[in-house]
């Protein structure tokens, strides 16, 4: 079981991290698109915080012998999907700039 001073140290690190990404995307500093991975891994975090032994259920369930390989699991999951949704946004940028250039050559010779 953990300590309750690590429980609440992690609580207040992880509401001032979800603040901090509310404000930037509030301000327009951060796509809200780009920033649910992060606000769903900050609720997952506090959850997992408060209710210490659920990921000792969860790597059971998944038959994984001790809870803190899930941790590690779970960070390996979440580190594939940003870079996929990055992967798939520079994609985007990459076939949007093409395409701009393409119609900016255009008018440049019409």
């Amino acid at each position: 079981m953990m300590d309750i001073k690590i429980q609440l140290i992690i609580g207040v690190i992880v509401v001032l991290a979800l603040a901090v990404i509310v404000n930037m995307i509030r301000k327009k500093r951060l796509e809200l698109r780009y920033a649910l991975a992060w606000l769903l891994v900050g609720i997952s975090i506090l959850i997992l915080d408060c209710f210490p032994y659920l990921i000792d259920w969860m790597a059971e369930q998944f038959g994984i012998a001790d809870p803190v390989n899930m941790l590690f699991f779970l960070g390996f999951c979440f580190s594939l999907m940003i870079i996929f949704v990055l992967t798939v946004a520079v994609s985007r940028m990459s076939i949007r700039i093409k395409q701009m250039a393409q119609e900016i050559a255009l008018h440049e010779k019409g």
